[in-house]
């Protein structure tokens, strides 16, 4: 199948727009065979990169949110402000090398989880990610 039509119906199966912009940042996030984790200036060198033609941050922002929330996309936040986009939805923990700047994936079954705190009264725990972080050992 056309990887545009695909993108096109899924964008409209989901309730959004597939405007040119969209299907572009489609095209660069999904057509992979490998997960990709991204930052929204490491998208946008990609983007602008592959199209000869600048995108702006708030597109970007936009469309990635958008994604996220139609179960796309999952956001990992580290450190604060710096927030990386996992197009791997499924649950699964990663290693964050802060030499790097970079995560890679842990599959779910290579961590083992003894004991949990109980939730606080009238929550559940919903589910839990493990970040490892790294550093180059000196």
């Amino acid at each position: 199948m056309d990887q545009n039509k695909f993108h096109t119906g899924r964008l409209r199966a989901s309730g959004l727009r597939p405007t040119q912009q969209r299907i572009a940042i489609c095209k660069v996030l999904f057509d992979r065979k490998e997960t990709f984790h991204f930052t929204i200036e490491k998208l946008k060198k990609i983007i602008e990169k592959k199209r000869n033609k600048k995108i702006s941050v708030a597109t970007l922002y936009n469309a990635v949110h958008a994604f996220k929330e139609k179960g796309y996309l999952k956001e990992i936040s580290i450190k604060g402000n710096k927030n990386f986009f996992d197009t791997n939805t499924k649950h699964h923990h990663h290693f964050y090398d802060e030499d790097m700047s970079q995560l890679v994936d842990i599959e779910d079954k290579n961590v083992l989880i003894n004991h949990l705190p109980k939730a606080p009264h009238g929550k559940r725990i919903k589910s839990v990610e493990v970040l490892v972080k790294i550093e180059d050992s000196k």
